[in-house]
């Protein structure tokens, strides 16, 4: 690929899910600017693994994802930006900001489905909703525990492990998968372990709602 305008965040995008910015520095609304001169607009996204974005001086990871934009809103000073994931990428190179962060980036193979993988796909499913309603109990879910799915497999993978109530870290080591089994048990496994945690703060919540009945 070419130089990608990149914008490093705190959290992880995954392929074939939506992302909504509020962009108010002015490096990204130039960026943004840019971006919608040309046909087909969109931009790299990495995880922020230390520092903050604003100002920069952040560290980034080098493995991130092609972000479609597909709606821009303007206010008095800002813009809101609705995109969409896409292909996942790996930084190959930083060169200088422009203002905003610029990279050369590759692309990284897609991952293929395998009939065989129904019944994995369908067990990490069933977890990621238990374990999403048990977070939306709790003011902690990321998404709607209800969201419909896409009906390709892989886009429906990548959904569900942005669906999964999990930390960032954990989401960026799904974001790595390299074969879509791995990343269906990647999903399963990591809310297995987070369950018991999820399972302790629900009940930490409901006893502290009864103290306040008292």
């Amino acid at each position: 690929m070419d130089a990608v305008a990149m914008f490093p965040l705190g959290s992880v995008l995954f392929p074939y899910t939506p992302l909504v910015l509020r962009v108010f520095e002015p490096r990204y609304l130039m960026m943004m600017g840019r971006l919608l001169d040309v046909e087909g607009p969109e931009f790299g996204v990495v995880l922020i693994e230390r520092g903050l974005e604003a100002g920069g001086g952040d560290e980034r990871s080098s493995l991130g994802t092609m972000a479609r934009i597909i709606q821009v809103e303007a206010g008095a000073e800002d813009l809101y930006v609705v995109a969409v994931g896409g292909e996942r990428i790996t930084v190959d190179q930083w060169r200088d900001d422009d203002p905003h962060p610029v990279a050369d980036v590759s692309a990284v193979a897609p991952l293929t489905w395998d009939e065989a993988l129904t019944p994995l796909h369908r067990e990490a499913e069933r977890i990621v909703r238990r374990l999403a309603t048990l977070a939306s109990a709790i003011g902690e879910a990321r998404w709607d525990p209800a969201t419909a799915l896409s009906e390709d497999p892989v886009e429906a993978a990548w959904q569900l492990a942005a669906i999964a109530p999990l930390g960032e870290y954990d989401r960026f080591r799904l974001l790595g998968s390299t074969s879509l089994g791995g990343l269906l048990r990647g999903i399963i496994d990591l809310c297995l372990e987070e369950e018991p945690l999820l399972i302790a703060r629900a009940a930490d919540a409901r006893a502290d709602g009864e103290g306040e009945g008292d």
